[in-house]
């Protein structure tokens, strides 16, 4: 059963004759006819009594409310799906790093809102991987994560890269790591940690760190706020190790210090990233632009 022998059935109940419902399908006479017969054949039933005045039989009377539905259905589903291209979409969900959130997207949210006034903004701080599984299962339209190539290979994920920053140490004012000007990782390694929950790529980044280096990461607490980061550190020995531009409220607390680390210096790469049929419905292009093209943060290195 074809759509267009549901829609030659329902012209044909609704106009009663054959050659009116082809002018309404746009078909010529004959072409009506062959699909009719396709569609009785189908079913294996007479839908038609073929008078002057053509009406359904007993079949086509039942078939005619479905018909009906279904090519309703139809009609809707064809204007919803040129309505999304045009970029008439109710919202548009993004998940990012909590940094990201904090210091890079806000100034993208007015840009947006004026090409886009009647598309919802929704923006929920996870972490990369979180992030990246919600994007996968369609929840989301776009993630702003640290690149995990091992979550973003799929042939239909699309990566465009942001920035690169330093990790940099966040202690308490008199830590005995204050001393230095840059940390040695040397003993950067000696000291229990704060660290992000597991599924936030900065643990990852930090626990290949130490390995390197033949280490144990000695996670003393983990934490998925910046805000729970600085309370805990604050207090004594704990230290974190946090992306630079995570840290711009740290560096202005009196109570706290940051440090960078001796070379080599550990970086993180923060990529976005969506799918290539996403980035062909309007809004979500438009948006993925306004972030390439926004201003790094401040504390950012290239």
């Amino acid at each position: 059963m074809r759509l267009e022998q549901l829609q030659a059935y329902l012209a044909i109940a609704e106009t009663g004759s054959f050659q009116a419902a082809a002018r309404r399908c746009g078909v010529t006479q004959s072409t009506i006819s062959r699909q009719i017969q396709s569609l009785e054949a189908e079913l294996g039933v007479s839908l038609l009594h073929r008078t002057a005045q053509v009406k359904p039989t007993v079949a086509g009377d039942f078939l005619l409310p479905r018909a009906r539905r279904i090519c309703q259905e139809w009609k809707q589903i064809t204007q919803e799906l040129e309505d999304l291209m045009l970029g008439k979409q109710p919202e548009l969900c993004v998940a990012a790093i909590h940094s990201v959130c904090s210091h890079f997207l806000p100034a993208i949210l007015g840009q947006f809102a004026k090409r886009y006034p009647e598309v919802q903004l929704r923006i929920t701080a996870l972490g990369s991987d979180r992030s990246l599984k919600v994007l996968r299962d369609g929840l989301v339209d776009v993630a702003v994560v640290m690149n995990n190539p091992l979550l973003t290979t799929s042939a239909e994920m699309v990566v465009t890269s942001l920035y690169e920053e330093p990790v940099e140490v966040l202690m308490a004012a008199r830590h005995p790591l204050s001393q230095y000007g840059q940390v040695p990782w040397s003993a950067i390694v000696q000291y229990p940690q704060v660290t992000f929950k597991d599924g936030y790529g900065m643990q990852r980044l930090v626990q290949n760190q130490f390995q390197q280096y033949g280490a144990e990461l000695k996670s003393a607490l983990e934490l998925n706020t910046l805000d729970a980061f600085r309370g805990v550190v604050r207090q004594g020995e704990l230290i974190a190790l946090l992306p630079q531009s995570a840290l711009a409220e740290s560096r202005q607390d009196s109570t706290l210090a940051v440090r960078p680390t001796e070379s080599p210096c550990l970086t993180r790469q923060v990529v976005l990233v969506t799918t290539a049929d996403r980035l062909k419905i309007p809004p979500i292009q438009h948006f993925c632009e306004l972030v390439q093209r926004a201003k790094l943060p401040a504390l950012a290195v290239a």
